[in-house]
C-alpha cells in the first residue's frame, strides 16, 4: 500500500489550497478513506473522511464549512479543498488508509 500525499505550500491566511492523495497498492473504489493533521506540538487529529462511494462524509468541528474532502475512485485519487485557511490550520496533513498512512504534506498558513 502506498499513499502519496501533495499540495501543501506556504498560503496567507484567507486562502485556499487543494490537497490530493494518490493511493496504490489497495482496492480503493471500496475502501473509505480519511485526512488527518497534525500540528508541531500536538497530536494528530482527524479533519475528514468519506465513504467509499463518496456518498458519505464527516468533519472535524474546526473545519466543518470550510474543508470539502471528495474522491475520485477512477483516479485512485482523495482530495481535500481547503478554503478560508486560518494560521490554526497549519500542518502536516496525512491521508489513511485502515492503518497506513502517507509520509504527509505541509500546509502553513500565515497571518
Amino acid at each position: 500500500v502506498q499513499l502519496v500525499e501533495s499540495g501543501g505550500r506556504l498560503v496567507q491566511a484567507g486562502g485556499s489550497l487543494r490537497l490530493t492523495c494518490a493511493a496504490s497498492g489497495l482496492t480503493f473504489s471500496d475502501s473509505a478513506m480519511a485526512w488527518f493533521r497534525q500540528a508541531p506540538g500536538k497530536e494528530r487529529e482527524f479533519v475528514a473522511s468519506i465513504s467509499w462511494s463518496g456518498g458519505s462524509t464527516t468533519y472535524a468541528e474546526s473545519v466543518k464549512g470550510r474543508f470539502t474532502i471528495s474522491r475520485e475512485n477512477a483516479k485512485n485519487t482523495l482530495y481535500l479543498q481547503m478554503n478560508n485557511l486560518n494560521p490554526e490550520d497549519t500542518a502536516v496533513y496525512y491521508c489513511k488508509w485502515r492503518m497506513y498512512w502517507g509520509q504527509g504534506t505541509q500546509v502553513t498558513v500565515s497571518s
